[in-house]
């Protein structure tokens, strides 16, 4: 029996790093997770002063400084209690939470703190001197002490501050010491990476990492004020919810928590009026089912069935529905003609389902509500598409007449692959012919039968069901139809984990 995964979240926040000043350093962990996944920019939002405190408790919490009432670096009169930082609400549902912190405020009752109120596990050492060289040795302290606690222990949601970079912005400027305060920083995100990849249990394991800053700073150090060198900030993503070179569409500070509770499956309740959402992943391609999910071509398919079946002594049960539905004309035929007993040949099944099928298509076919606007969102996006179908080329010209056979770059049919649904084959053709992974695609699918070839191929799945119930889970989730998605798609939130 397969091992359920294990979701795991890591968040690390590097406080200071200029978005500029890092696009031109070797950071190669901080490379490797983008290219994983992404790094945007994120703009501090006009009510939120660029200042420590209020961006991270914008990031922790989800929500704006006008709930948290963070309003500077000294966090006295905020709202924790209301709005608290994740690790407090998932270890108040029973999750294990973990942070390690030098500055005082976050995890201390200093300056009004703790930002981080109650997590499961916290490690604290402050820097020995409030100079380069403290903080420096304060963040290698804090590194080495999280790297034990994440290789030995198990918190499903960690924390880890790296303050270096922004005291030495404070004290020597923006120059080459800040660059290598920045490179340095990189080494030990290295640390971090290289202590969950060694965790015994690794392989059972899917972990989301985010890295984040709070904010820039002025080339002579400083911050706090409104230029765009102090607004500008960034966040960088990589976890089996973010496809590799991920499209992103605006990212905020506070949604960090929200990808943080969604990345591991916990529904962010809607009492906490979090003001974040998960990061919004648009697809690299979007390769679309067609029978039941574009066109009403599936109840016409299961009354053929119904009827060739009839013919042969045998009649269709809800037993019959994983043979049938979101099948090719061959497994269908050769599924009836297993268990009716017929002695009719197969090829003469195959030819009869085939024809029927095609003039119920030809006379009857609908599109389905929703269709024609998502293939115009789609195009309006430029988001290529495809269409991928267990039925037969005839069946598919037929239908495209009512598609309009623009709307698809590519069309990938029973004809067309060796192996059908539910065998990934055909997503994996399709993926190959846009010229995309399949990891970057969403399948958009209506049957068990291509939810099976989708995620097998690698796919995340919109499932819009139609004969037959269809369960969320990771990477997959169920929509009402397809005008779902297409005002997912026009808010910039098709993202490609939890849709």
């Amino acid at each position: 029996m397969p091992v359920a995964v294990r979701r795991r979240v890591l968040v690390v926040g590097i406080d200071g790093v200029r978005l500029d000043t890092l696009s031109r350093l070797d950071t190669p962990h901080l490379d490797a997770l983008a290219a994983a996944g992404f790094l945007a920019p994120v703009v501090v939002e006009p009510g939120t002063p660029t200042m420590s405190g209020p961006c991270w408790a914008t990031i922790v919490t989800g929500v704006t400084v006008d709930k948290h009432a963070v309003w500077s670096n000294d966090f006295s009169g905020n709202r924790l209690a209301v709005f608290p930082d994740f690790t407090t609400r998932l270890r108040d549902a029973g999750r294990r939470t973990f942070v390690a912190a030098a500055w005082e405020p976050l995890v201390t009752v200093a300056n009004g703190g703790p930002l981080f109120r109650g997590p499961g596990r916290v490690s604290h050492i402050a820097p020995a001197a409030d100079d380069c060289e403290g903080w420096e040795e304060a963040d290698e302290l804090i590194t080495a002490d999280a790297v034990r606690v994440l290789a030995a222990y198990d918190p499903e949601a960690s924390f880890v501050y790296l303050g270096a970079v922004d005291e030495t912005a404070h004290i020597l400027g923006c120059g080459e010491e800040y660059e290598r305060a920045i490179v340095r920083a990189d080494e030990r995100l290295g640390r971090l990476l290289a202590a969950v990849r060694g965790r015994a249990t690794y392989a059972e394991e899917a972990w989301t990492v985010v890295v984040v800053t709070d904010h820039g700073h002025r080339d002579e150090g400083g911050h706090g004020g409104r230029s765009e060198l102090e607004r500008t900030a960034w966040i960088a993503c990589a976890g089996p919810d973010v496809p590799v070179g991920a499209r992103v569409g605006v990212l905020r500070h506070q949604d960090v928590a929200a990808q943080v509770f969604a990345s591991l499956d916990v529904p962010a309740d809607s009492h906490w009026t979090l003001d974040g959402r998960p990061f919004a992943a648009r697809p690299q391609a979007v390769l679309l089912d067609m029978d039941g999910t574009l066109v009403d071509t599936e109840a016409l398919w299961w009354r053929t069935a119904r009827e060739v079946a009839e013919g042969i002594g045998h009649r269709l049960t809800d037993a019959d529905t994983s043979e049938v539905v979101g099948r090719c004309v061959a497994d269908t035929a050769v599924h009836l003609w297993r268990v009716s007993g017929t002695e009719r040949p197969l090829d003469a099944l195959v030819a009869e389902l085939d024809a029927r099928f095609l003039a119920a298509v030809e006379e009857e076919t609908t599109v389905l509500p929703g269709a024609g606007e998502l293939l115009g969102t789609l195009r309006d996006l430029g988001i290529p598409t495809a269409l991928v179908t267990a039925s037969p080329r005839p069946v598919v010209e037929s239908v495209l007449k009512l598609l309009g056979a623009e709307s698809f770059q590519v069309t990938v049919t029973a004809d067309d692959t060796d192996r059908t649904k539910p065998h990934p084959e055909p997503y994996l053709a399709a993926a190959r012919a846009l010229g995309v992974d399949p990891a970057g695609c969403l399948a958009v699918e209506d049957s068990p039968a291509g939810i099976a070839a989708a995620e097998a191929a690698g796919c995340r799945v919109a499932a819009v069901p139609s004969l037959v119930p269809v369960d969320a889970g990771p990477g997959r989730r169920v929509l009402t139809g397809l005008q779902e998605l297409v005002e997912l798609l026009e808010a910039g939130r098709a993202d490609l984990g939890p849709l």
